[in-house]
């Protein structure tokens, strides 16, 4: 590869995702140099793709032409799905805000779990990442919304088994600034966002976890990023990183290759030009595996780094289930649900942890309604191959009938109804989003140049089974058919909030980095993602990412002025 001239800035960010994208916005705002690299590209309103030819297109393996949105791994005991884009993960996930729960910030726990930083530590940080995001609640209590089935049937479940219900804070714009909350209308921006695009109140459309194009979503881009790119801030899509080098006077150097899409659509080895930037900082947050490899990756530069390297990986309990044809209390009615009305998620229960007081209890969660996009419902129907095939034979007949004149019914209105049925499996089906306390005792490795997982089961499958249970239990007031992930019939799982393999801990022999995800033995370089976990969040992870963001970039960029005053002094 053909190296360039080195630039130097003050700070380098990696990553666009709620740590990366905080780390370039509070930086930026203190008026420092900031280059941020992102992989993926750019997604303004209206280009997540759709359509089965875009879509089979969506995925991310730049060796064989795709610049996509998702990546897919897959290793021996589980799945992770991640995200490519500037955004990162907050262009796919399903908008929750909550913060860790104050007890679960584990100390010297039996399965070496070990947070250095509290509820208390990271409360001020919660507060400013939370007040930027402009969070609002679902409005259930207002029409249409009050008629979101799912919700109702998770508030019932839960009232029934005694159990915590609420409605969390969400990322998503239902309604703009001193107006009732209304499906489509433009949301006002006191500032233009980096896209230059008008966004849209919530369509309630049920596509948050595959892209929102009405820009409804307070994703990162908009909200950390813009401002960012208004302080002065340099963004780069289409950059993947390479190689990190530390500096002997702190920070590292970054070597990366920028990708383009319309020359290397048809894949295969690409000549790719690798340039460098240099800083005194450099904030790594490229998310749990994307961080943990490339540090792996790298670990020839990075001699006495600490060897908790690739533990305490977790995928924070991830879980997902079904209640098949709900049904109205007392009969044997399919309950119309509809849950592709709304966004993905509207409610959450929580369920009580042993480290709360409740002896017995196991390690706890939260248990969340999960919606869909409108295919995903015809995708449904369609997989119903009898009543499918009897529709159509039934409207053949009709048709048939009519051409031989056995019918002088012209209308085949009722017939092509019938055929396309009532769509109550569909219609009925509520989908179950479960997180919580599973064990971090995962390790991730690079086997013969191949990032894998090591992640024993085992050790969770009490919360797993509990989970499970309490889910089933949801499934079975509303008389319908619990369907569990088929894949943990045979150990394993997908997660969606993989954690780990970059931990915080007291010192180099307990964690990778300190409570201020500086790394030890390497100033200057400071992770801020989902790999400084220690253990899981139990709590949908991406607000407690964002504040131990905003935690360390703080500290970090006090650290980098003392260093320049010194400077100065000398």
């Amino acid at each position: 590869m053909e190296r360039t001239e080195e630039e130097s800035v003050d700070a380098v960010v990696i990553g666009t995702g709620f740590g990366g994208s905080v780390a370039a916005w509070r930086l930026a705002e203190a008026g420092l140099s900031v280059v941020i690299l992102e992989r993926g590209k750019l997604y303004p309103p209206g280009s997540f793709p759709r359509s089965p030819h875009l879509m089979a297109r969506n995925f991310w393996r730049p060796d064989q032409g795709l610049f996509g949105l998702f990546e897919i791994l897959t290793f021996k005991t589980l799945g992770a799905v991640l995200s490519s884009g500037v955004g990162g993960g907050s262009l796919i996930y399903a908008n929750v805000l909550l913060r860790k729960d104050e007890k679960w910030f584990v100390r010297n726990g039996a399965d070496g779990e070990d947070w250095p930083v509290t509820r208390a530590d990271l409360e001020v940080h919660y507060d400013r990442v939370h007040a930027r995001l402009q969070p609002q609640k679902y409005p259930f209590e207002t029409p249409p919304y009050s008629s979101t089935g799912k919700t109702h049937v998770m508030r019932e479940a839960a009232e029934a088994l005694k159990l915590a219900w609420f409605m969390p804070d969400l990322a998503i714009t239902f309604a703009d600034q001193g107006r009732p909350p209304i499906p489509g209308e433009p949301i006002t921006e006191v500032h233009p966002n980096l896209h230059g695009r008008t966004r849209n109140t919530c369509r309630l459309c049920g596509e948050c976890d595959i892209g929102c194009n009405y820009g409804s979503k307070n994703t990162t881009d908009y909200m950390f990023l813009s401002t960012a790119l208004r302080k002065g801030a340099d963004l780069r899509p289409l950059c993947e990183v390479r190689e990190l080098i530390p500096l002997p006077t702190g920070g590292c150097t970054v070597r990366y290759v920028r990708y383009n899409p319309g020359l290397e659509s048809q894949g295969g080895d690409v000549a790719r030009r690798l340039e460098t930037i240099k800083a005194p900082l450099v904030v790594l947050a490229a998310g749990s595996l994307g961080s943990t490899s490339l540090l792996l990756r790298n670990k020839h530069h990075f001699p006495g780094i600490s060897p908790q390297l690739g533990f305490r990986f977790s995928g924070n309990g991830d879980l997902l289930a079904f209640a098949l044809r709900c049904r109205t209390r007392g009969t044997k009615e399919p309950r119309f649900l509809d849950p592709t009305f709304g966004p993905v998620i509207t409610s959450t229960i929580r369920i009580p942890d042993e480290i709360d007081g409740i002896p017995g209890a196991g390690r706890g969660g939260y248990i969340q309604d999960g919606g869909q996009p409108y295919f995903a419902s015809w995708l449904l129907e369609g997989a119903n191959i009898p009543r499918v095939s009897m529709g159509v034979l039934s409207l053949l007949w009709h048709y048939l009938a009519r051409r031989l004149r056995f019918n002088k019914d012209s209308n085949l209105s009722g017939e092509i109804s019938r055929a396309l049925g009532t769509g109550a499996l569909s219609a009925s089906t509520l989908t179950l989003l479960a997180m919580g306390r599973d064990v971090a005792g995962g390790k991730i490795t690079f086997d013969e140049g191949s990032l894998a997982i090591d992640w024993p089961r085992k050790p969770s499958l009490e919360y797993f089974k509990s989970m499970n249970r309490t889910m089933s239990e949801i499934a079975h007031f509303h008389n319908a058919r619990f369907v569990q992930n088929i894949l943990g019939y045979i150990g394993r799982t997908i997660t969606v909030h993989p954690l780990g393999g970059c931990s915080m801990g007291r010192d180099a022999d307990h964690g990778v980095v300190d409570a201020f995800g500086q790394v030890f033995g390497f100033p200057g370089l400071v992770i801020a993602d989902g790999s400084v976990m220690p253990g899981p969040v139990g709590a949908n992870p991406s607000l407690t990412i964002a504040a131990l963001a905003d935690r360390f970039v703080e500290h970090s960029i006090s650290t980098l002025r003392r260093g320049r005053t010194r400077e100065v002094v000398h």
